[in-house]
């Protein structure tokens, strides 16, 4: 009688058991939660850029974060029934803090590349646009991409800036996290040239009347996305119509616009 009973008692715990592990999955008590269930569970979109990338993400003289970064992203919570929270993150720690959950989606011009969709999915691309060769107002030799073998090259290190000048055999890259310090390198003849963005590149000449020049023809197009979370397919879906909504209405170039003027790549 003891060892039926005993038998019984195994029996029904066992079903017990099963019995908790299946209304675990089925009421998600062991699922993780996705970035679109976090973002539309807490009504926030936390952004993350360097936030010292003028025109695109920097802070104004009362610390708000402005600039075309910052007007699209709020364009996008807007359509997405959320606000936004901007979070300023080193550059080389911004992939790394996007998989550890840290925020929802990087809007801070991040080129498209194979070996970035390894660690990240992309958007449909937001920008297009292209890096060229800056130099002092006096300097009448660099005018091409392979005019800086020799020469002492300044760009942002880890980006797609530092693999074209690094494609130039014979020149000497230097590497700098903020691209306010190659500038000044640059001016203070510390460096002979630098590679960084069209669009950057001509914002800061025009608005800080920066005595130098862009000198070369665009050297490779470059499609910026936006980096979300492996394995969030939803979210990216619900991105990706958003911003195609603000193309398709007139939103997009208001912004673009207000930042770079008429023309577009």
């Amino acid at each position: 009688m003891r060892k039926k009973l005993f038998l019984s008692f195994i029996v029904i715990l066992l079903i017990g058991i099963i019995a908790g592990c299946s209304g675990s999955k089925e009421t998600g008590g062991n699922k993780k939660q996705t970035v679109l269930e976090r973002v539309e569970k807490s009504k926030v979109l936390k952004v993350a850029f360097e936030g010292t990338y003028p025109p695109f993400n920097f802070v104004d003289d009362k610390q708000n974060y402005i600039g075309f970064d910052v007007d699209i992203s709020n364009e996008i919570a807007k359509r997405l029934g959320v606000k936004t929270e901007f979070i300023a993150t080193k550059w080389d720690s911004l992939i790394g803090g996007l998989k550890a959950d840290k925020f929802d989606i990087i809007i801070g011009q991040m080129t498209v590349t194979d070996e970035r969709k390894k660690s990240v999915d992309f958007t449909d691309p937001y920008v297009v646009t292209g890096s060229v060769l800056v130099t002092r107002e006096d300097t009448t030799d660099i005018t091409k991409l392979e005019d800086i073998k020799g020469k002492n090259v300044g760009v942002g290190g880890g980006t797609t800036f530092e693999e074209v000048a690094k494609s130039v055999d014979g020149a000497n890259v230097k590497l700098y996290k903020a691209v306010s310090d190659y500038i000044q390198d640059l001016q203070n003849k510390r460096l002979d040239v630098i590679i960084n963005d069209q669009l950057l590149m001509g914002y800061n000449i025009k608005e800080n009347k920066l005595p130098i020049k862009i000198t070369s023809e665009i050297l490779n197009k470059d499609e910026i996305g936006m980096a979300i979370k492996k394995d969030n397919d939803d979210f990216v879906k619900k991105v990706n119509e958003a911003i195609a909504a603000m193309k398709e209405d007139g939103t997009y170039d208001e912004i673009y616009k207000k930042w770079f003027g008429e023309n577009k790549l």
